[in-house]
């Protein structure tokens, strides 16, 4: 059944027509054909809203008696009794009188009417959204003592406002169209002033705003569109770690407050290797004033700063990024560039950029840069740089046949090249400019000075400088660029496997954590979830790394304080994470594996579901089929026990010696068939709760056979037994009654004149795991092939006839038994005609080798 459709009226305050509005939306309903009944409507003696009524069922309520009072309540089992299509319930936010379970909302009574699939119209103010309850007696001076989650609200798949503007809606209250005439001067120099209804309409248009900016982003998260919507006024704000951080915040609080529903967002790009010194301090400051402006603090690591913040800015459809100058010195941006001039570039015309100047403005110093090469390419680089030119110079100066200073000079530029290749951009320099020098002083006429004669040898030295420096700038350039490629490469190869795991679903919750933790280097990882959004959150699954302590961080590492990652999927469901920042492209797959998780944890709930289901749908399809078989098999056994026992107590009839021990002899097999009926379903009830726990031990073949046979007539039965066999590990008890209800279904089932055979042998196909195989052979009817494994099942006779009385329990129980010790039980066609039950039990030296208690009474439940 699919949970109903909520549509909610929401009032910007009473008598705005909102109830006015739900019964116009059920008469236009029911004239377009629908089922439509009104549960509960307070009309408040409005006679406007009470001609509504007419030609609307209105189903009974429930009257209650509370503090010498009569109220009426909402009559949901009546509701549900009717099932109408759509039905009309006001007052959301009310709370039920006289509810002896306590005091309940009526929204949780319309819930009960959702999940029955019936679609509720409601209404209810804006004053009584929880979130609200503060704001709204602040400024009207009431509070509210009924209220409601906002989320429940939030959840409606329908929220329309209903609003009036100020002037207008105390008109309606001096005409009597709200409250009766007595009541309304105190309510327009109280409740209904202007100033009043102004701040609650504003307040509902920017709930309502909210709510509307949820939906886009859900659209625009949907259909992967990437570029800003500028819905609303949303500002970020770049902070450095600086103490020029609060500035920026201020500003950009002032900035998003100019417009409807501005949110101020607060954003720090930190390099992957690590703060610099002092910025901890300044953004743990900074958090906290970005939560008293009522914004939020995202920290993200990237080492292209400029493109990080446009990055977060474009996901988080930002209209505005406020950021501060540069603190660079002037000649610095020259060589380095302007984080600030770079994100100016980088928002293009979707998102506007507001640099805001500090004291610190180009004061500041060159910030560090992430050593992409690594450290022995570095010292390699300025190694080679000192030594490679001098031996290329004094090579040249060693040789017999001068190769000629062109040809020197571009040797140097191959060398700067190399240089700028193994140990980049300073490196290169050094090396352009030291063997430019060499070149000079041993080379280049005048010999042995600095002075440059010609044109010519100064225009190659600036040629070597040049070459080596852009070089070394393409080197550092290729080489941030490969470890965006590889970090993109990781991500879609991580993004892969997820998909790959989805359509296979082969991962489980705790398989997906462990691999988030692993994969970004996390300290813990936790999917916690709640009950609703005003809950407190637990965790379902957790996941920590071996050296983690019990909360999460690692043992015997004073690590810094850092705030915890979090991840929302849902309202009721997110990630925790404790370890290192991530970056914006690192937080994107994150948010993959929240995905996943989320998806792996309800398929496994309804896995879990779907089998408690089927655990339910075989245990009432077994009790039908036990009260049918009970209705027939015992009573029968009952039936002629009471019949005899009823005879041999009569006084007036004398029977005789014969007829006295033939009712004896009667009620005994009777008590006989009504004590195996017992049993079977005692040994069926203990396999299917999975009690029948096996004792093993080591018993010789013929120890268990004979004590089975006790109940069988000796006549029908021979027994073939090696007494030289090996011994078998088994439980005495279960093995000796399996194989007793499959020498007694073997009787039952063949003519008087045959004779069931009883053999074991050591099965020679087993190898490393030796087993005697039990057979007990009749030559009766025999059994169909496609009828041999059904016959094992509950409550099931070959051919589904009732034959010499019996549940059809024997085999199965004989199946679980069998299974239970360690051993199988299976059927085959006897030569010559006739049905063969075959049990294998593990002989003493493949004990090892057999499946343990636990296991295999698991495959039993």
């Amino acid at each position: 059944m699919s949970r109903g459709v909520l549509r909610v009226y929401l009032g910007a305050a009473p008598g705005v027509g909102k109830t006015f509005a739900m019964l116009s939306e059920g008469r236009r309903r029911r004239d377009r054909g629908s089922d439509v009944v009104v549960a509960l409507v307070e009309t408040h003696g409005r006679p406007h809203t009470a001609e509504l009524l007419d030609g609307l069922e209105v189903t009974d309520r429930c009257r209650v008696e509370h503090r010498g009072t009569t109220h009426f309540e909402l009559d949901v089992e009546a509701v549900l009794r009717r099932r109408p299509e759509v039905v009309l319930v006001d007052e959301l936010a009310h709370t039920v009188i006289g509810d002896p379970a306590g005091p309940t909302k009526r929204w949780q009574q319309v819930d009960r009417l959702l999940a029955a699939g019936i679609d509720v119209i409601s209404t209810v103010n804006v004053q009584h959204l929880e979130s609200l309850n503060d704001v709204v007696a602040e400024i009207t001076g009431i509070r509210q003592q009924e209220t409601i989650p906002d989320e429940v609200v939030r959840a409606a798949d329908q929220i329309e406002l209903v609003d009036m503007s100020p002037e207008a809606l105390r008109r309606r209250l001096a005409h009597g169209n709200v409250y009766h005439a007595d009541k309304v001067d105190a309510a327009l120099s109280h409740f209904f002033r202007v100033g009043n209804l102004g701040a609650l309409r504003e307040l509902a248009l920017l709930w309502v705003a909210d709510r509307v900016d949820a939906g886009l982003a859900q659209y625009r998260a949907q259909h992967g569109i990437d570029q800003p919507w500028p819905a609303r006024e949303r500002v970020i704000v770049a902070l450095a770690g600086g103490p020029e951080g609060e500035t920026l915040l201020r500003r950009g609080a002032r900035i998003a407050q100019r417009g409807v529903g501005g949110e101020l967002i607060a954003v720090h790009v930190g390099r992957s290797d690590g703060l610099l010194p002092g910025q901890a301090g300044n953004l743990e400051a900074q958090r906290a004033l970005t939560e008293r402006l009522g914004g939020s603090f995202h920290r993200i690591v990237g080492d292209n700063i400029a493109e990080a913040i446009t990055d977060f800015a474009r996901g988080a459809n930002a209209t505005l990024i406020v950021i501060g100058a540069s603190s660079k010195r002037p000649w610095q941006s020259l060589f380095v560039g302007s984080v600030s001039n770079a994100v100016v570039t980088g928002a293009g015309e979707a998102i506007d950029v507001h640099v805001v100047t500090h004291d610190r403005a180009r004061r500041g110093s060159l910030p560090r840069r992430k050593d992409l090469l690594g450290l022995r390419r570095r010292v390699a680089g300025w190694i080679a740089a000192i030594i490679v030119p001098a031996a290329l110079v004094a090579a040249e100066s060693l040789a017999i046949t001068s190769i000629g200073l062109t040809t020197e000079a571009v040797l140097t530029i191959a060398v700067t090249v190399g240089v700028a290749l193994l140990g980049g951009l300073w490196p290169a320099i050094v090396a352009a400019v030291w063997g430019s020098l060499l070149l000079n002083w041993f080379r280049t006429p005048p010999l042995h000075t600095i002075t440059i004669a010609s044109p010519g040898n100064a225009l190659a030295l600036l040629i070597t400088v040049v070459v080596g420096a852009a070089v070394a700038s393409v080197v550092d350039i290729a080489a941030r660029r490969s470890n965006q490629a590889r970090r993109a490469g990781r991500d879609a190869e991580i993004l892969s496997i997820l998909a790959g795991s989805v359509v296979r679903g082969e991962d489980t919750v705790a398989a997906i954590l462990e691999q988030l933790r692993t994969t970004f280097k996390m300290t813990s990882v936790s999917l916690v979830e709640r009950d609703d959004p005003r809950s407190a959150w637990r965790s379902v699954q957790q996941t920590a790394s071996p050296a983690a302590d019990p909360t999460g961080s690692p043992a015997g590492v004073d690590r810094p304080a850092q705030d915890d990652i979090e991840i929302r999927v849902t309202p009721t469901l997110g990630l925790v994470l404790r370890g290192p920042d991530l970056d914006g492209g690192s937080r994107r797959v994150l948010e993959a594996f929240a995905a996943q998780a989320t998806v792996v944890l309800e398929r496994e709930r309804l896995r879990q579901r779907a089998e408690e289901a089927g655990r339910l749908e075989a245990g009432d399809a077994m009790r039908r089929t036990l009260l049918a078989a009970v209705s027939h098999d015992l009573r029968t056994p009952l039936a002629s026990i009471k019949a005899s026992v009823t005879s041999l107590q009569q006084r007036d009839v004398d029977f005789s010696p014969e007829d006295h021990d033939q009712l004896l002899q009667m009620v005994q097999q009777s008590t006989v068939q009504l004590e195996r009926l017992v049993d079977n379903l005692l040994d069926m009830s203990r396999l299917q709760s999975g009690t029948a726990r096996p004792r093993s031990q080591q018993i010789s073949v013929d120890e268990v056979v004979w004590p089975a046979l006790a109940s069988v007539p000796a006549t029908r039965v021979r027994v073939e037994v090696d007494e030289t066999l090996p011994l078998i590990i088994t439980d005495p008890g279960l093995l000796e009654r399996a194989l007793g209800n499959i020498v007694e279904n073997a009787v039952r089932h063949t003519p008087d004149d045959t004779v069931i055979t009883i053999t074991a042998r050591l099965d020679p196909t087993t190898g490393d795991r030796p087993m005697i195989e039990i057979r007990v052979v009749d030559h009766g009817p025999g059994v169909s092939d496609d009828a041999k494994e059904r016959m094992f099942d509950s409550f099931q006779q070959v051919g589904d006839r009732r034959r010499a009385g019996g549940l059809g329990l024997g085999l199965a129980v004989a199946r679980g038994f069998s299974e239970a010790v360690g051993g199988r039980l299976t059927a085959e066609d006897t030569p010559g005609g006739g049905l063969t039950m075959v049990i294998s039990v593990p002989t003493a030296t493949g004990a090892a080798a057999s499946p343990a208690p636990s296991e295999t009474l698991e495959g039993l439940r």
